[in-house]
């Protein structure tokens, strides 16, 4: 459904590689912060294209592993959202 809402979008700059002058000049890859370097290992930057926005994709139930699944993607959301305040 999104990809049909949307189409092909470019992911955010922030996290594309800027191997020539141009693209550092343009601020590819400027802003990026390295996950394993962050508390937690977790940056919680957003990877979703600009025109897009964060989605949700898969939504687990409370059974099973998914259980577990749930607590991680809970957990990862409360830090997401302290640290882009």
């Amino acid at each position: 459904q999104a990809a049909k809402e949307f189409g092909s979008l470019l992911p955010p700059k922030h996290i594309l590689n800027a191997p020539t002058k141009l693209m550092k000049e343009e601020d590819y890859g400027a802003g990026y912060r390295y996950d394993h370097d962050e508390p937690d290992a977790f940056s919680g930057q957003d990877y979703f294209p600009e025109k897009m926005g964060r989605r949700t994709f898969y939504d687990p139930p409370e059974r099973g592993f998914e259980r577990d699944i749930r607590k991680r993607l809970d957990y990862w959301a409360k830090l997401r959202g302290e640290r882009n305040k």
